[in-house]
């Protein structure tokens, strides 16, 4: 890495999040939680205030680091709305989900190609079809029980009627049950998630490549203002809205010569879960084009520990899309088992969906991935890893078996 010279008085940083349903307020709570308690750690200041700009919900950043004080504007670019919408379906609905997005891995190979990346985050998608079926399983064995229960209590066809009706509702009821401690369980949350990726086998609905489109003017209007460096944190499933959002940015010139540095933070990413789809020709096309550009700096963050991302997966090599021009991202990870201590880890390891975020959260053994210096530091991205190496144990062959770009 570099020398840290100060070069970042002003930023602007977008965050894209995942498949989230929750109102972005939560973002904030975490970024002044969890940034306090690694300013305390890292032995450094970081205060928040209400936001400054207009546009989506975000807040205002003022830290000293290093010597040096920066002013940070985060905004995040709120797609939870299109999150909410497509989990109001009901629960046959979701069971419908449940067999079309099975197949749509399963009749495609991406799902045995995905597995030659990692297991976790393979387990993690099958873990809600797993589930699902437990938990109608065990519905319609309580069912069959009371249906059995009434017909031998009271015989005949009254009994086997009534039974049967008092059968299917215990079995509704279970159902329901299941489905209203969700909070726990995350099997319809993520079955959810799952479907929506693949509802169009990789093709992005009509209405995400709406938004995407008012995320692309977001950021350039950003590029036209006079701060060092705009910030684009795209983080899980938000990394690969990021990718499309930033290379339609670029190709429509939309980069200003000598305006803010553009950098580009993936977080958690699960890029091939989308890129490995038959229909997936934009991401792809996306993720060559701005894996060659020199307009930004493109650093891709994950970890072993994170169960849920494709951790150190190159996610331009892995979908078969690179180029002998490719230049990103750096791949390398925050090493969870090592910036963590043993008694925090230990607290953390089998809490799967934590750990899918603690990217935004503090490290009590940090090393050198500082969510905070890098949101709100005197750094851009690109100079704070300048030189730094990637990690040696990434993966960067080609995997997938689709590998059209759109035209």
């Amino acid at each position: 890495m570099s020398d840290p010279t100060p070069e970042v008085a002003t930023r602007w940083v977008f965050y894209i999040p995942g498949y989230d349903p929750i109102h972005p307020r939560r973002y904030r709570e975490l970024y002044r939680r969890e940034g306090a308690a690694q300013a305390q750690i890292s032995g450094y200041e970081i205060g928040l205030k209400p936001k400054r700009t207009e546009g989506p919900y975000g807040w205002h950043v003022h830290a000293q680091i290093d010597g040096a004080e920066v002013s940070t504007d985060v905004q995040v670019l709120v797609w939870s709305d299109i999150v909410r919408t497509s989990m109001s379906g009901s629960v046959l609905a979701t069971y419908g989900q449940l067999v079309r997005t099975a197949w749509v891995y399963v009749a495609s190979g991406a799902l045995r190609r995905l597995m030659r990346l990692r297991k976790g985050p393979v387990i993690a998608a099958l873990y809600p079809v797993v589930f699902l079926l437990v938990q109608a399983a065990i519905a319609i064995g309580v069912g069959a029980a009371v249906w059995a229960l009434g017909s031998a209590l009271i015989g005949g066809w009254t009994g086997a009627g009534l039974g049967l009706a008092a059968g299917c509702a215990l079995a509704w009821v279970v159902i329901w049950w299941f489905r209203k401690h969700d909070n726990r369980f995350f099997a319809y949350y993520l079955m959810h998630d799952y479907a929506y990726s693949a509802q169009h086998r990789g093709a992005n609905p009509p209405e995400l490549e709406a938004r995407m489109a008012e995320f692309t003017d977001l950021i350039a209007e950003a590029l036209a203002t006079d701060v060092d460096e705009v910030l684009v944190v795209g983080h899980s499933s938000g990394a690969h809205l990021a990718v499309s959002v930033l290379a339609d940015l670029i190709r429509e010139g939309r980069v200003p010569a000598g305006g803010p540095v553009l950098s580009f933070l993936s977080l958690g990413q699960v890029v091939p879960m989308v890129s490995f789809l038959e229909k997936a020709d934009r991401l792809r096309a996306d993720l060559r084009f701005l894996s060659e550009r020199e307009e930004l700096a493109w650093v891709d963050v994950t970890a072993p520990g994170d169960g849920c991302a494709f951790a150190l997966c190159d996610p331009v090599s892995v979908s078969g899309v690179a180029s002998d021009a490719k230049r990103w991202p750096l791949v390398f990870s925050a090493q969870f088992t090592r910036s963590l201590s043993p008694e925090r880890w230990k607290e953390l390891r089998w809490k799967f969906f934590r750990l899918h975020f603690q990217y935004l959260c503090a490290f009590d053994r940090p090393l050198d991935y500082d969510y905070f210096q890098i949101t709100a530091g005197p750094l851009t991205l690109g100079a704070r890893y300048a030189g730094r190496p990637a990690s040696a144990s990434r993966i960067d062959r080609a995997v997938s078996k689709f590998t059209s770009v759109a035209a």
